[in-house]
Order: structure tokens, then C-alpha cells, then sequence
């Protein structure tokens, strides 16, 4: 259902609701982008669309989730384009854990992971199958709500809450020392 309202309703609505979550996408974009240039310039783009395409936001609905997927496809598309371009993506900035080119998705998420100063935490998130790691870095690096990630990931709540609790409990056990490590400090 897409907004009747005037241009001058529109522009104040998205001022008084998109423009206040301006800093927590700057973090999200950062977190993409791994450049504070170049998340402003993600932002911006992102703002822009979102502003363009506010007439067809059905009041009411999540906004920021709405947002974030803007955001998100902005990133990726950019990641496309820069693609064609040669020599504008420095060799080695895109690649999935075990070094081989992945798809763009994969990017955003390596990005967040390879960002977390602590390595075995980084492997363990690594080797979470993608559905649990996706939930997890929403929920605990971006800050999410469940409402929110299952409208970013196009899942129903109550599966937004078993993938992190079962994401969660994978986690914990790949963090856990070997057994053997865990007798000799006892």
C-alpha cells in the first residue's frame, strides 16, 4: 500500500523517523566497508534511495529493517560495479575464509567477522554454517531485534530466536578447549 501523502508530509516523516537512526547505520555501513570514508559515502547512497522510495515505505511496518536491506543491497551493488571496474578493488579484499572468492553476501559477513580482534572467536564464527552466523553477528554485533532480523532475513521471529540459540550453543562449543587441554588445567 503506498503513501498518498503530500511531497512536504513525506519529506518531514522520513526526517522525524529515518534520519534519527542515522548513527546506527553509520556503524553498520562502517562495519560493510571497514572505511569511514567510504561508509559515508554507503550512507549516503543508502539515505538517498531510502529518501527516493519513502512514498512506497508502508507506514507502520519496520523501518529499520527496511533500511537496512536498502543499505545492505546499496553495499552489495557497489561491490558489483566495482567489479567491472579493473584495478579498483585492491587484490585480496574480497575473499571468504579459506581464500577462495565467495559470493557478496559472504563479503559483508567476513568483513564483521575478520573485524573481531579476538582469532579463535573469529574461526569459531567462521565456521558456523551461515544461517546461525548471519543471525548472531544481527543480533549480537549490529544490534538488532528479533522483529528486525527476521524482517532483514525474510524469517519467521520464532526462527530468528532458535537459529541464535542454537547458533549461540555452537559457538560456545567450538570456543570450548579440547578435552584434553581442559584435564591438564584442572
Amino acid at each position: 500500500m503506498r503513501s498518498t501523502c503530500r511531497p512536504e508530509d513525506l519529506k518531514a516523516r522520513f526526517e522525524a523517523e529515518a534520519v534519527p537512526l542515522l548513527p546506527r547505520f553509520y556503524a553498520a555501513a562502517l562495519g560493510l566497508t571497514r572505511n569511514p570514508a567510504d561508509a559515508e559515502d554507503l550512507l549516503q547512497e543508502t539515505y538517498l534511495r531510502a529518501y527516493r522510495g519513502f512514498a512506497g515505505f508502508q507506514s507502520g511496518t519496520n523501518l529499520t529493517a527496511w533500511l537496512y536491506r536498502i543499505l545492505r543491497n546499496t553495499f552489495i551493488q557497489g561491490y558489483r560495479k566495482s567489479r567491472r571496474e579493473p584495478d579498483t578493488v585492491p587484490e585480496g579484499w574480497y575473499r571468504t575464509t579459506n581464500g577462495a572468492h565467495g559470493n557478496v553476501e559472504a563479503s559483508a559477513e567476513t568483513t564483521v567477522v575478520d573485524s573481531i580482534p579476538d582469532e579463535q572467536l573469529q574461526q569459531a564464527l567462521s565456521s558456523l554454517p551461515e544461517r546461525y552466523r548471519r543471525v548472531i553477528l544481527l543480533f549480537d554485533v549490529e544490534g538488532f531485534t528479533y522483529k528486525e532480523i527476521a524482517g532483514i532475513v525474510g524469517i519467521p521471529l520464532g526462527t530468528v530466536m532458535s537459529r541464535l540459540h542454537r547458533g549461540r550453543k555452537a559457538l560456545k562449543e567450538r570456543m570450548r578447549p579440547p578435552a584434553d587441554v581442559r584435564r591438564v588445567a584442572a
